[in-house]
Formats: structure tokens, C-alpha cells, sequence
């Protein structure tokens, strides 16, 4: 078998997106869920919060607060920092987004509206983020921290590599480390 095809098959439940996966439905998605997590809460997803919703998820790919600005510019909205800011602010503390600490960025939430624990893979090749919510890493980070002492007040794993589509685009001599 080759390399391509074993590192399909050996990631066919891959967390990131395939290649040619229909993005207008992640879209779509997330809007709906933001409607309804806003709507249980009796409050309001405003057109800025959409936009701004919108352009988190334009691609599975982390994206600043500036560079959602821009966007906004471009959109012809008159748009300021604390305008973006505070519709961050609102999408974050209703679980519809996540921020990444180490990129100073931000990602749609695939748990939208849930409690969960996180821990995200963050391909250096190619940008694409991908959320996990595995129990069992987020029990033995518990585990050792408890064992150490140590009370935990934010539970983000951030790894950053490369994801499966990237290894398999490499030539195979760029994988013998």
C-alpha cells in the first residue's frame, strides 16, 4: 500500500476537514447553533456577532482579531477594535467560539453551547485547527496536576505539528527523521 493511501486509511476519522468537504455547511452550522444557544439565553446574535461568527468560520483556520476587522472594512461596515472585541467577548462566553492562546487568535467552537474541555491541533503547514475533546487526556492532565497539587483554572491543550493531509503531500524522504 502507499504511503498516501496508509496514512488515509490509518486517519479515516480525522478531526480536520477532508479536502473538498462542503465549508458552506460548517457555516450554516454554526449560525444555526449560535441562533439557538442565543435564543435559550434570551439574548440576541446581532448582525455584527453573525458577521463576525461568519468570518471565525470562513475556514478552519485561526484568525485575529484585526483580521477580522479588516474583513469588516471590507464589507464596507464602519467597524472599531472594541467593536470586534466586545462580539469576541460575546461569542466566547457563549462556548460559539474558542480563542488560541498561542496564535492570539480565534476558532469556531465545535461543541457549540456545550460545556467541554479542549484541546486543539494546530498544523504549522498548512493553518488548519482542529478541536478535540478527548476525557481521557483531559482525566490525566487532572490526574497530574491533583498529584502535583496544582488546582487547574483553564484546561486548553494547544498542540501545534502537522496534520495528516500535509505529511501525505510531503515527499516520503521528509518523513525519516
Amino acid at each position: 500500500m502507499g504511503f498516501r493511501r496508509a496514512m488515509a486509511a490509518k486517519h479515516k476519522h480525522s478531526v480536520f476537514p477532508r479536502s473538498g468537504h462542503d465549508h458552506d455547511r460548517c457555516v450554516a452550522d454554526a449560525l444555526a447553533a449560535a441562533e439557538s444557544v442565543c435564543s435559550e439565553a434570551g439574548e440576541r446574535l446581532t448582525a455584527i456577532r453573525r458577521r463576525v461568527l461568519e468570518l471565525v468560520w470562513d475556514s478552519h483556520r485561526p484568525i485575529g482579531a484585526y483580521a477580522i476587522l479588516d474583513h469588516l472594512k471590507e464589507d464596507g461596515r464602519s467597524a472599531a477594535p472594541p467593536t470586534v472585541y466586545r462580539a469576541l467577548d460575546f461569542l466566547l462566553e457563549r462556548g460559539l467560539i474558542h480563542r488560541i492562546e498561542s496564535l492570539n487568535a480565534f476558532v469556531g467552537c465545535a461543541h457549540p453551547g456545550e460545556s467541554h474541555l479542549v484541546q486543539f491541533l494546530i498544523c504549522r503547514s498548512c493553518g488548519m485547527t482542529a478541536e478535540l475533546d478527548d476525557r481521557r487526556l483531559s482525566d490525566a492532565i487532572g490526574r497530574s496536576a491533583a498529584d502535583h497539587g496544582f488546582a487547574i483554572q483553564t484546561r486548553v491543550v494547544e498542540l501545534s505539528g502537522t496534520c495528516a493531509a500535509c505529511l501525505s503531500a510531503r515527499p516520503r524522504s521528509a518523513h525519516v527523521r
